[in-house]
């Protein structure tokens, strides 16, 4: 395993799915086994700093040469489940947003026309022999979705303010919670929002990661981590932060037929996570 830097990289949070050990083929199920029996395992900052590296040469390579074997793994009541980085996947399908949120300038300075489109080719090249592939991982930057609370609830909510006595495993923010328990509350919110509004963007990233938790196997388990967020938020509005109540008391709210409600939890949302696009103007 290559070294990397010990520079926290902030920003980045992250919503995931841990497939059983079962779920993946031979030989891919053997190579995951061995892989959790390492000592050390990566953390998603090592991932993020061997992307940012993948940058600095000239010219930058904006998607890994060959796929990444790590992953995250974790053990559930007894159950081996496995989160593949996926990473080389997740960087072709990143660069395919980068023109919607850059401006075109800027873009062509850091990642080049011919850069891009070299990557797009071979990304479209992948396809033609992977049609099925789909990544385990889903990324924001400077925001959690709203659709992605809506997979949790505040009990599943797990705060840790410090790191540990060796000085790793946090500050974070996480929920975890059953595939099964995500994909019921994406059917019940579904319902609630059509039936209070025709159409709208959570009802449409709903729909789009509702479609995504079906490709996976149905014991698996949907975690959301704030991941680098928590690096960048100071420790009283993480404290505070119950986003994943405020949500389900909206949706509750609609459900009802109590717009004042709904609108009142919608409200908080919105004051909760300006102080992030603050911060993220101020970068």
């Amino acid at each position: 395993m290559p070294e990397v830097s010990p520079v926290t990289v902030p920003y980045a949070a992250y919503l995931r799915v841990y497939e059983p050990l079962a779920a993946f083929p031979q030989p891919e199920r053997d190579h995951w086994e061995r892989y959790a029996k390492r000592e050390r395992h990566p953390s998603y900052q090592d991932e993020l700093r061997r992307s940012l590296a993948d940058l600095l040469p000239t010219p930058p390579v904006p998607v890994p040469v060959h796929e990444s074997d790590d992953a995250f793994v974790t053990e559930i009541e007894g159950v081996l489940c496995v989160c593949p980085w996926r990473t080389r996947l997740r960087g072709w399908q990143a660069l395919e947003e980068l023109p919607g949120q850059l401006p075109a300038p800027l873009l062509d300075a850091v990642l080049p026309p011919v850069v891009r489109r070299q990557a797009a080719g071979d990304y479209e090249r992948w396809l033609e022999r992977n049609p099925d592939a789909r990544p385990w991982i889903r990324t924001e930057t400077w925001q959690v979705p709203i659709n992605w609370f809506v997979l949790v609830s505040d009990e599943e909510r797990v705060y840790e303010a410090k790191p540990d006595e060796q000085g790793e495993g946090g500050p974070a923010l996480r929920y975890r919670t059953p595939m099964v328990q995500a994909r019921r509350r994406v059917a019940r919110a579904l319902k609630a929002l059509r039936d209070a509004v025709d159409e709208g963007p959570l009802i449409d990233g709903l729909l789009d990661v509702g479609r995504w938790l079906e490709e996976f196997h149905p014991r698996s388990y949907v975690e959301l981590d704030y991941g680098g967020l928590v690096y960048v938020l100071p420790p009283d509005l993480l404290d505070e932060d119950h986003s994943a109540a405020d949500v389900a008391e909206g949706i509750e709210a609609l459900r009802r037929g109590d717009a004042d409600g709904a609108s009142e939890a919608y409200a908080r949302l919105v004051e909760r996570w300006r102080a992030v696009r603050d911060r993220r103007q101020a970068n």
